[in-house]
């Protein structure tokens, strides 16, 4: 992640896009700061596709102002100009059919650069990305990754103020989309490219970008750092899309001082927050923050919810394991390998759940 100069280059002011007379897209205000890297996320349809081609001016008309630079685009500056200071990179990437390195040279050449110049912007590129070795290739031979790195490539050559990246990964396999986007991270961290990037792939949201948006349904529905949108989701959308997999819905039973216990499901969960007695909260705990034990409970623990329950299902999920469990109410958890095989975990085995009220995320329930 760069490093953040705290001056806006592109703010929108009530940004409206209407297709067949339903709102499709409304964000009454933004504001992105020079050498951010903000990702938009949410499911299909959210919107986010809607957005960068707005911010980009691919897509109108539209409703509001976009401003560059403090000055509104269309005024004193025209659209033209300020789209040749952007680069887009689509999921599917656009070559043209010709060699690796007239793509990467072709936005140069648009602008009129010399020949030496343009050879020597292109080739640094081609090195930067790892396929200069590709550069006479034609691109219609080119593997879905190789054809992304070239894609990207073209974008970095013209050095644009501004990147746009619509899901420029979800098309590839697993190593190649990991590889590329450990290289996307460096030269981005090398560059301070003010980047705006939409994906629906969480992982890729925390690995490389300063702050998180999460869309649904044409709005922004929460805004803020990684570990802000992750661990403090403003609703129960949010959280599920997050990676919150077990969202409770409690009743306030009793509180003193900064603690409170809800009752879910007849069970009494303790949490921390400022609620009041008999209102409806939501409780959001994440899956990394359940720990599992075979042990009957004889030693002390800083887990104030201690639970008996029983594995439903046991699925992989990368280097760790998802455990389903049913405490009276619905849990997740996640071990690592060696802790599946070293409690030797199995479904329909009882165990003991825990985790802290520090844990829980909590939400009020919004009334009506």
């Amino acid at each position: 992640m760069n490093m953040v100069e705290h001056v806006p280059i592109l703010e929108v002011k009530n940004l409206t896009v209407e297709r067949g007379g339903v709102c499709i897209l409304n964000v009454p205000s933004l504001s992105i700061d020079k050498g951010e890297i903000l990702a938009l996320i949410g499911p299909n349809g959210a919107g986010k596709t809607t957005l960068l081609q707005t911010l980009s001016y691919l897509l109108s008309p539209f409703g509001g102002e976009i401003l560059f630079n403090g000055e509104k685009i269309g005024s004193n500056h025209s659209v033209f100009t300020y789209r040749r200071r952007l680069a887009m990179v689509f999921q599917e990437p656009l070559l043209f059919d010709t060699t690796v390195f007239n793509n990467v040279a072709s936005g140069l050449k648009i602008r009129g650069m010399k020949r030496g110049e343009t050879r020597d912007k292109v080739m640094e590129q081609l090195k930067q990305f790892g396929i200069d070795h590709l550069k006479d290739r034609s691109a219609k031979t080119l593997s879905g990754g190789e054809a992304q790195r070239t894609s990207l490539a073209r974008a970095f050559a013209i050095q644009p103020e501004i990147l746009f990246l619509d899901e420029p990964f979800a098309s590839l396999d697993p190593p190649t989309r990991e590889s590329l986007i450990e290289d996307l991270e460096r030269i981005l961290y090398q560059t301070k490219t003010t980047t705006i990037f939409a994906t629906h792939d969480r992982l890729e949201a925390i690995n490389l970008s300063d702050r998180i948006a999460v869309m649904n349904g044409g709005r922004i529905l929460q805004i803020g750092s990684p570990s802000e949108v992750m661990n403090h989701p403003l609703d129960e959308f949010v959280a599920s899309f997050v990676g919150v997999e077990t969202i409770l819905t409690g009743k306030v039973l009793k509180k003193d001082g900064g603690t409170f216990v809800a009752s879910v499901a007849g069970n009494e969960i303790e949490a921390v927050g400022d609620v009041t007695l008999g209102e409806t909260v939501i409780l959001c705990i994440r899956p990394e923050h359940v720990t599992l034990s075979t042990q009957p409970q004889k030693e002390a623990t800083s887990a104030r919810n201690v639970f008996p329950g029983k594995i439903l299902k046991i699925a992989p999920l990368g280097p760790y394991q998802k455990i389903q469990l049913d405490c009276r109410f619905p849990l997740v958890a996640y071990v690592t390998n060696h802790s599946l095989e070293e409690l030797s975990l199995t479904e329909g085995k009882e165990v003991r759940a825990s985790f802290k009220a520090t844990a829980i995320h909590v939400v009020r329930k919004r009334e009506g």
